[in-house]
This record gives structure tokens, C-alpha cells and sequence, in this order.
């Protein structure tokens, strides 16, 4: 009870009254109201209350004293109703929620470019990307001359459509379809949430969440990496050595590292509407891009994974039903690189133009007839060391051959030829340019 004299005495203050001029019996019981209001405690009997109350009422300070406490207790009530009545927000109630996504629309933007890249994605009832379409501007592949690419993953194949050279490319391996989820990887919100919440349990991260009160407002989720490992730095890494494997090119991902996000996450479903990426630079975080969700569960119209308005003339290089390349074997990289070579030029010689074909990367028969029938190749003159290529991560083959083009023998060797593993088949070797 003692607790409660200063309190009180407050309350006679307010009331004009000399805290000593109180007697003790109201001390005793305005305590007495006090402990029972304040503390979790079970009400007394019915039949004792009227006692307590006719002690308080017979004067002008224990009735200012009981509507204060009456004031204070209903406002604490009211407080802990409220408090009781909201939940508590946590990452696993948005883990729990994706859950049940099948489908889902996304846009990534990086700061500096102004097209995003855009995903379609369908996933199975267990979480699996089931059909994919991605968009990818140009920036997205600096070491590249392809230009935009549409990728659609359907029915356990790729096909990727190049408008800029007109060639419509058809792959069907394993490798693909680990490049092709990894792709989408980054930008899944179930797996980036569940990422971001064991970084945290391992005490990697520090997650802080603003709940507003009006549920119209999404709750913001900040979570900022506690080392220097970038909260992303595994799949950039795993990106980077996947890419390196299967075309061996090397990029740099530093620009990709992400050392903070802040998530916006709507209160009625629980799911993230967008996410802002942040790196860590010279002590500040600059903003480097912003992923947005739309469309969560409403089904994907069917021509989304179709490639469209495809030009009659395009080239269709078709990798999913037919061996594209030479098997290696026992060759060294180098060797496989001269014998690919040798074969083609051999395949020209011979206007056997499927070969040929199939050496350079899956052409058609007849585009290669196309592009090489006009002239007669008489003889191979000489094939010289390969080279590395930075370009393509295979080698350049140089090479002379003896030719016959309007009545006229002459010598000509082309810029490349490059030699490199097929896409996603390390094991096999095939021409990808430079003729």
C-alpha cells in the first residue's frame, strides 16, 4: 500500500486539500481501491462492497479520489484492451502467407535504369516454379550483344526469344532449369522473406518492424545485415559461379549487394507489396533498387507463357530436340575447340548443311545454306591455336580456308570462329559466333 501514498497525496493536491489533513481510515481504504483496480487480483465478494464505498463517499476528497481512480483504470483498461486486440507482426506470418501463393506478377527496378525487369511466375502446389516468363532489358547483360530478352520456362523447357537478331532459341536440359529458377530466385518474395529470417535467428541481421494502427498502412519491415556479408551475398555468388560454369563469363555483382531491405507488407494478407534495397557505401545507405509485387493469386492468362508475333523469317535454333555440338570426350578444351572447327569447315566443304547446322549451335539446315551456299569452300588452308575469348568465355579459332565466289579462288578467314560449351551442356562444344 505504500506504493500508493504518493499517488494519493498527488490527488489531494489537485483537490485543494493538505495531504495532512487526511485522515488514516481513508488512506487505508483509498489504498485498498487502488490495489484492487490496479492489480490482478480477483474482486471481492459482492456483499462487502458497499461497506468500502460508504467510507469513501461521506467525504469530498475520497469521492475526487475514487473518480480519479475510476479515470485511471478505465483508461488503463482500455489501453491493455487494445493492446491485446492488435497482433503482433512477425516474419513468419508473411512466410506463412506465401505459403499459398500460386501466382504472382513482379517488377524489379534498379536506380539507375529505367526499365524494369518483369516476371510472370506460376508455381506447383509444392512452392516450385511450375511456368516462368521473364523480361530482360538490355542492361541486364553488359557482357552481351543480344539486346532485350523474352524467357518463358514451360513444360521443363526454355525458350528464349532475341528480337534484336531475330532468333528464337529452344533449350531443354537440368542446367537450364536451375539457371532459369535461380533467375527468379532473388526476387521471390517466399524465399527472400525466409532468407532474411534465419539471417536474423543466426543473429546476422537486425529486423525492426513498424505496425501502424490504421490497418489501410502497410507495416514496414527494415532489416539491416549486423556483418559485412551483404544480405544477399549468397545467391549473388551462386548466380556468379552458375554463370561461370556454364558460359564462362565472369561479372562483377558488386553493384548487386545488398546490405539493408525494407520491406512493405500489407496488414490484411500479410504479403509484401514491394521491397527496397539498399547498399552500404562509405558509411551510407544508397538506395539501389525496389522490387514490387502485384497480382498475388489471380491466375496468369495462359498466352503469358506463349512467345508472341513471332517475324516469319525468324531463325529458330532448336537445342531441345536435337544433339547440338561435339561431345568432348577425352579432348582437351583446346583440342575439342580445333576439332568442332575442323568438322564444320569440313560440313561446309561437303554441303552437308545439317551437320553444319548442328555444329553451329543448333542452326537450321536451311538458314546455314542461306548464309554459306553462295560460296564454294574448296579447302581448309590452316587452322591455327585457339585463343581465349573474353567475349564468349571459349576460345577463338582462327583459321584459313580456300574459296571460290564468283568464278574467282581466293583465301578468306572469318573474324572468329568462337568455340564454347553448348548452353547448359558442359560436355559438348559447339561454334556460337564469329563466321
Amino acid at each position: 500500500m505504500d506504493n500508493n501514498k504518493k499517488l494519493f497525496e498527488e490527488l489531494l493536491k489537485a483537490d485543494g486539500i493538505s495531504p495532512a489533513g487526511a485522515s488514516e481510515s481513508e488512506r487505508i481504504a483509498f489504498a485498498k481501491i487502488l490495489d484492487q483496480q490496479l492489480k490482478t487480483k480477483q474482486s471481492p465478494p459482492a456483499a462487502t462492497r458497499p461497506n468500502v464505498w460508504r467510507v469513501f463517499m461521506k467525504s469530498k476528497i475520497t469521492k475526487f479520489a475514487v473518480a480519479a481512480v475510476l479515470l485511471i483504470t478505465t483508461a488503463m483498461s482500455i489501453t491493455i484492451f487494445n493492446q491485446s486486440a492488435t497482433p503482433v507482426y512477425a516474419l513468419e506470418q508473411t512466410i506463412q502467407a506465401n505459403h499459398t501463393v500460386r501466382y504472382i506478377h513482379v517488377k524489379a527496378f534498379k536506380t539507375s535504369h529505367e526499365e524494369p525487369q518483369e516476371f510472370w511466375c506460376e508455381f506447383d502446389e509444392y512452392g516450385y516454379v511450375k511456368n516462368l516468363r521473364a523480361e530482360m532489358p538490355e542492361w541486364t547483360d553488359p557482357c552481351s550483344d543480344d539486346g532485350t530478352k523474352s524467357i518463358i520456362w514451360k513444360d521443363d523447357k526454355a525458350q528464349i526469344w532475341l528480337p534484336k537478331k531475330n532468333i528464337l532459341v529452344s533449350i531443354k536440359n537440368k542446367s537450364m532449369a536451375t539457371q532459369i529458377c535461380l533467375l527468379f530466385q532473388e526476387l521471390d518474395p517466399k524465399l527472400a522473406i525466409e532468407r532474411l529470417n534465419e539471417k536474423s535467428l543466426n543473429g546476422k541481421a537486425k529486423i525492426d518492424i513498424s505496425e501502424p494502427s490504421n490497418v489501410s498502412e502497410p507495416i514496414v519491415v527494415t532489416v539491416t545485415s549486423l556483418q559485412d556479408e551483404a544480405l544477399n551475398e549468397a545467391y549473388v555468388k551462386e548466380s556468379a559461379a552458375i554463370r561461370k560454369e556454364e558460359d564462362g563469363t565472369a561479372t562483377s555483382h558488386a553493384n548487386s549487394l545488398c546490405h539493408r531491405m525494407i520491406l512493405y507488407v500489407e496488414q490484411a494478407t500479410n504479403l509484401v507489396a514491394s521491397i527496397e534495397l539498399y547498399r552500404l557505401k562509405d558509411g551510407d545507405y544508397q538506395e539501389i533498387g525496389t522490387i514490387e509485387y502485384f497480382d498475388y493469386n489471380q491466375p496468369i492468362d495462359a498466352h503469358i507463357f506463349t512467345i508472341k508475333n513471332i517475324p516469319a523469317d525468324v531463325i529458330v535454333i532448336d537445342q531441345a530436340s536435337q544433339e547440338v555440338g561435339l561431345l568432348q570426350g577425352r579432348l582437351s578444351d583446346k583440342e575439342i575447340a580445333v576439332e568442332v572447327v575442323r568438322q564444320f569447315l569440313e560440313a561446309l566443304i561437303a554441303k552437308d548443311y545439317v551437320k553444319a547446322g548442328r555444329l553451329y549451335s543448333g542452326l537450321p539446315a536451311e538458314k546455314v545454306e542461306q548464309n554459306f551456299g553462295q560460296v564454294k569452300f574448296l579447302r581448309i588452308i590452316s587452322i591455327g591455336e585457339p585463343a581465349p575469348s573474353a567475349l564468349t568465355g571459349g576460345y577463338k579459332v582462327p583459321c584459313i580456308l580456300e574459296i571460290e565466289k564468283d568464278g574467282k579462288v581466293t583465301q578468306w578467314s572469318p573474324y572468329g570462329p568462337f568455340v564454347r560449351q553448348v548452353h547448359g551442356q558442359k560436355e559438348r562444344w559447339n561454334i556460337c559466333g564469329g563466321i
